[in-house]
């Protein structure tokens, strides 16, 4: 767990998993090796297995505190879930609610829960097992999804992505808690959800501006930081490659112009950072977090 003040909000990094994920050219299908050689010097451990040739990938929750309001962003994969094949996500049993606890949170005290996307491994904490059925894990919140999003997985999602709306989305739209959003949609003062198509149709990016500092949560319109320094690399699960790179430019510009704080879902350690301009390129400087956590 992680803390980082931005101007009145606090923002805690909740972990579910780190490692070694998709091989480099399963990832990227532009790979370039030489990229590779360009940046080890801090690739390597972090972010990057040179043995394997594997990206290093972190699946994590944020959890912003701001003007009384609880808000957690992306809640990954969650325990108890059919998600065969992917091996790695399959059945979990992991701590996340007791690492959410220790940051402070009780899931009664969540106000809101947003989704970047709905893809498994942003949905997964969505719900929780409960005697043989899939209940809000959160009670008292209310779920933030794209409606375009939601229409899409809704009539196209297959195998583990519909498993994951059948037990992760479904529950929470009969519950009640669900508010379909579109367009830019204001979540609370200082914080709101602008589009961001492209890896998803629905995909949205969440901004947050308070006393001048600002930081954007990117979901996966970024996986992985080389994306900074090739930002025309989308990942081979970008459904709308035009417009995802469109997307990734808009998010670079906005981190560069307001000096926002780069907050992507799946980013190693230290999990965010600073977007510079480099000419007609963009460079990365790593944010740690505050002291004493």
């Amino acid at each position: 767990m992680s803390v980082r003040q931005i101007g009145a909000a606090v923002v805690s990094r909740v972990e579910e998993m780190c490692g070694p994920s998709f091989r480099a050219t399963t990832l990227f299908p532009d790979w370039d090796d030489a990229v590779l050689e360009q940046h080890r010097d801090w690739l390597v451990p972090n972010y990057f297995n040179p043995a394997k040739m594997t990206v290093v990938m972190s699946l994590h929750s944020w959890v912003i505190r701001s003007g009384g309001l609880t808000i957690l962003v992306d809640t990954c994969i969650g325990n108890d879930k059919d998600r065969m094949p992917a091996e790695r996500w399959h059945m979990q049993d992991n701590p996340y609610l007791q690492r959410l606890q220790a940051a402070g949170v009780d899931p009664a005290e969540v106000d809101v829960v947003m989704c970047t996307h709905l893809h498994v491994d942003h949905v997964g904490w969505n719900t929780r097992l409960v005697d043989g059925r899939w209940v809000p894990t959160f009670p008292n919140a209310r779920y933030l999804f794209s409606r375009t999003e939601y229409e899409h997985f809704q009539a196209n999602s297959q195998h583990m992505d519909r498993e994951a709306f059948d037990d992760s989305i479904v529950p929470v739209v009969e519950s009640g808690q669900a508010e379909m959003t579109e367009g830019e949609h204001g979540v609370a003062e200082g914080i709101w959800l602008e589009p961001a198509p492209g890896h998803t149709p629905g995909h949205v990016a969440m901004k947050l501006e308070s006393d001048g500092v600002a930081a954007i949560f990117t979901g996966d319109i970024l996986h992985h930081p080389l994306q900074v320094y090739r930002p025309e690399w989308n990942s081979r699960f970008c459904l709308l490659p035009d417009e995802a790179r469109a997307s990734r430019r808009g998010v670079l510009d906005y981190c560069v112009d307001k000096n926002a704080l780069l907050m992507p879902a799946h980013f190693g350690e230290p999990h965010c950072g600073h977007v510079h301009r480099d000419g007609a390129a963009y460079t990365l400087d790593w944010h740690h977090p505050d002291p004493a956590t």
